[in-house]
C-alpha cells in the first residue's frame, strides 16, 4: 500500500507497521518511516512517524512526516504507531529511542496526542522502563482508561500486560508506573506456547460482541531452536476484565509469503499494528512486510471468531458413520496389507474408485471399486485393475521393499479417462507416469486397455502429486505437480511426453513455515471448477510428520494464481484409522466427488484404509472467498 520514496529521505529506506485511524470519509495511515543512514547520527538511519491519507482505504497520498524526534527520550528515532480515537482526542503511542546503542535502557514508549490530526498538540514519554507497541482500547473498560503493551520486550522474556487508570495523565506519570510495575505479575496475559518464542502486541484491540478482538505478533524460536518465524494471531480477551484470554487462534492466520513480506530490509516478516472493522464484518488488518512496506490483509470476522472460540471451533469435514469404507482383505494377496489413497471419477450413477492397494511385498497397484451413494461400496474388483508395467515402476530393491504404481489421480477430458500416478522402483527417484483409458473400456472393466504408461517427469527429478486439469487454459493443458517443497505447474501443447517431458516448474505455492503445512504439500485430487475458482484439496505435513488437509481457491482464469488458502486444516487426524497404521498421524487424498452441494472426500487413513469425509461446498467457498472480501 505504501512503499520508500527515494526522493524524501526521512522515508527513503522503509515505510511499514502502518496504524490508521477513519475521521469521515477520510482514512489517516500513520507509518514508521525510516530515512537514509546518518554518519553522525546512526547508519541504520533515523525513523519519525509518517501520515497518508485515503478516501477509499487502499491508495494513500499527501505523505509527510507527522511526528518528528524533538525530545532527548525519542532523539534515536520514533517507530511503530498506534493510534487510537478516545474521548474526542486521537492518541498515537509509539516506540521513542532515547540513546545508542540500542538497549532496554533507551527503548520505551511515548505518546503523541492530537485533537485534529493535523497538528501535535503534546508529546510524554510514557514508561519509564523498557517497553513497545502500548495501545489504547477506544473506550472505557468498566470506567477505567486501558491499555495493552509489550514490557520489557527487549530484556526478555517479554510480557504483554494490561494497566488502567482513571485519567489519562496518569499514563505518562512516574509513580503510576512505579505502582503498577512493582504489581506486574498480576496485569500479564500469556499467549505463548513454548518459552523460546516471543510475543508484541499488535494493533489496538477491536471490540466485538464476543470479547475485545487483538491482533499480536508470534514469533517462534526467537531464543533459539530453530529457525525465526514471524506470524500474526490473534486472541479475544474478556469484555469486562481483558486481562482474561476467551479464545485464541491454534496457531498463525498469516507468515511470510507475499514477496514484499520475504523480501526486504529484514526478510520473511508480517508485523500487525493496525486494525479495522466494518460494519459488514471485514476486518482489515494492516501490517509491514520484511520491515520495507505497508501492507493490508481482509478477514472475515464471523469465521474468524469461530477460529477463536473453543465452542464454536468445528472441524469443517464430516466423516461419514460407516469408516473407514474400504480395508485391508487377505482374501487378495495383492491387498492384504493396505487400501488407501484412491482417484475417483464420476461416471453415470456410480462413483468409481480406483484405489492404491499394497500386499506383504510392499508392491503397489490398484484396485477397483464404486458405490452408488459415494459411500457404501457396492462392487469391488477381484484382481487389480492397474499393475507395475514398465521398467521405472518395476521392483528393483529389496524383495520386500516399497515399489509400484502409487496415489492415482483421474480426470476425464471428453471420454477419456487420464490417469497420473507415482511410478516408483525403488531406487531411483519417484516420478510420475501417465496413462489413459477410455470410459466404455473403463466401464466394462477392460483393464487391458489402459494405454502404454509415460514418464511426465525429468529423469532423476522426484516430482509426484501430480494431476491434469480438466480443461484447457488459453489453449494449453495445465497439469500440476510437486517438486520439493513447492507446487507448481507446468502449461503444454500436447499429452505426448514420448516426445517432451516436463520442462517447467512454475511455483503456484509452498508450505508456510510455522503452520500446520510447514514441512511440505502436495495436491490431493484434481481442482474442481465452481463459480469462485478452481477449488483444490491439498495435502500439508508438518515438522511432527502429521499429514492434513486443506483447501485452496485457484483463479477461475489463471489457476497458477492463488486466490484464497484455508488457514486451519479442514481435516486432520484424530480418529484410530488415521492415527494408527503404516504410516501415522495422516489422512491423504488423491480424489473428490461433488454431488449437488456436497464434496465427497476420499482419503486414506494412516495409509492402511480408504474413508471417506463430506463438506459443504457453498460453506468452504464462503469460508474461503466471503462476499465482505470480494
Amino acid at each position: 500500500m505504501i512503499s520508500p520514496q527515494n526522493d524524501k529521505q526521512w522515508e527513503a529506506r522503509g515505510t511499514y507497521n502502518p496504524t490508521v485511524v477513519q475521521k469521515g470519509k477520510v482514512t489517516h495511515m500513520f507509518y514508521r518511516a525510516l530515512g537514509r543512514p546518518d554518519a553522525l547520527m546512526t547508519p541504520a538511519g533515523i525513523s519519525s512517524i509518517g501520515k497518508a491519507l485515503s478516501l477509499d482505504g487502499e491508495h494513500y497520498q499527501n505523505r509527510r512526516q507527522f511526528i518528528i524526534p524533538t525530545e532527548p527520550w525519542e532523539k534515536y528515532g520514533c517507530e511503530d504507531p498506534r493510534v487510537t480515537f478516545f474521548e474526542g482526542k486521537y492518541y498515537i503511542f509509539y516506540t521513542a529511542l532515547g540513546g545508542m546503542p540500542f538497549g532496554p535502557g533507551n527503548i520505551k514508549v511515548a505518546v503523541a496526542v492530537s485533537k485534529d490530526l493535523e497538528t501535535i498538540e503534546e508529546k510524554h514519554l510514557v514508561t519509564p522502563f523498557n517497553a513497545k507497541a502500548m495501545a489504547l482500547f477506544p473506550e472505557r473498560v468498566n470506567g477505567k482508561i486501558t491499555v495493552i503493551l509489550t514490557a520489557h520486550t527487549d530484556e526478555p522474556p517479554a510480557r504483554i500486560a494490561i494497566a488502567q487508570c482513571d485519567k489519562m495523565e496518569e499514563l505518562w506519570d512516574l509513580g503510576f508506573w512505579e505502582r503498577w510495575h512493582s504489581e506486574l505479575g498480576e496485569h500479564i496475559i500469556n499467549p505463548l506456547r513454548f518459552d523460546h518464542d516471543h510475543v508484541e502486541v499488535g494493533a489496538a484491540p477491536l471490540k466485538t460482541k464476543d470479547g475485545w478482538l487483538l491482533f499480536y505478533s508470534y514469533i517462534q524460536n526467537y531464543f533459539g531452536g530453530g529457525d525465526r518465524v514471524f506470524g500474526i494471531e490473534a486472541l479475544l480477551l474478556d469484555n469486562k476484565d481483558p486481562r482474561l484470554i476467551r479464545g485464541k487462534t491454534k496457531g498463525p492466520i498469516m507468515v511470510p509469503q507475499e514477496i514484499y513480506e520475504k523480501y526486504g530490509i529484514v526478510p520473511d516478516i508480517v508485523f500487525p499494528t493496525g486494525a479495522i472493522l466494518h460494519k459488514n464484518n471485514r476486518v482489515d488488518l494492516y501490517y509491514g512486510g520484511a520491515d520495507t512496506v505497508c501492507a493490508k490483509a481482509s478477514l472475515n470476522l464471523p469465521d474468524l471468531l469461530s477460529a477463536l472460540i473453543p465452542e464454536r471451533r468445528v472441524e469443517l469435514c464430516e466423516r461419514v458413520k460407516n469408516n473407514p469404507i474400504l480395508s485391508p482383505t487377505k482374501e487378495h494377496s495383492w491387498e492384504s496389507r493396505a487400501v488407501f489413497n484412491a482417484a475417483t471419477v464420476e461416471l453415470g450413477k456410480d462413483v468409481h474408485i480406483l484405489y492404491r492397494a499394497m500386499g506383504e511385498d510392499n508392491t503397489s497397484v490398484m484396485g477397483w471399486a464404486k458405490s452408488k451413494d459415494g459411500i457404501k461400496i457396492t462392487g469391488r474388483g477381484q484382481e487389480p485393475a492397474y499393475v507395475p508395467r514398465e521398467d521405472f515402476e518395476m521392483k528393483r530393491n529389496q524383495p520386500n521393499g516399497n515399489s509400484g504404481c502409487e496415489d492415482p489421480r483421474i480426470t476425464k477430458i471428453g471420454d477419456t479417462l487420464y490417469m497420473t500416478y507415482t511410478a516408483y522402483n525403488g531406487v531411483d527417484a519417484t516420478r510420475v507416469a501417465l496413462t489413459s483409458i477410455s470410459t466404455k473400456d473403463f466401464l466394462a472393466k477392460k483393464w487391458d486397455k489402459w494405454s502404454k504408461p509415460v514418464l511426465t517427469t525429468p529423469d532423476k527429478v522426484n516430482d509426484k502429486d501430480t494431476c491434469l486439469l480438466s480443461e484447457k487454459v488459453d489453449g494449453k493443458y495445465m497439469l500440476l505437480h510437486r517438486i520439493d517443497p513447492q507446487l507448481c505447474a507446468d502449461f503444454l501443447d500436447t499429452l505426448d511426453f514420448d516426445k517432451s517431458r516436463l520442462t517447467r516448474c512454475i511455483e503456484i505455492m509452498g508450505p508456510r513455515p510455522g503452520c500446520w503445512d510447514s514441512q511440505k504439500i502436495g495436491i490431493a485430487g484434481p481442482p474442481i471448477k465452481t463459480k469462485k475458482g478452481w477449488l483444490l484439496i491439498y495435502h500439508g505435513v508438518s515438522k511432527t510428520t502429521t499429514y492434513r488437509l486443506g483447501a485452496v481457491l485457484l483463479d477461475p482464469k489463471n489457476p497458477s494464481v492463488v486466490l484464497s488458502r484455508s488457514v486451519d486444516a479442514i481435516l486432520e487426524p484424530i480418529e484410530e484409522y488415521e492415527r494408527v497404521g503404516i504410516v501415522r498421524n495422516a489422512v491423504f487424498s488423491c480424489g473428490s466427488v461433488l454431488r449437488g452441494d456436497t464434496l465427497f472426500i476420499y482419503y486414506g487413513g494412516a495409509d492402511t484404509v480408504l474413508c471417506v469425509a463430506k463438506v459443504s461446498l457453498k460453506k468452504l467457498l464462503k469460508i474461503l472467498l466471503p462476499e465482505n472480501l470480494q
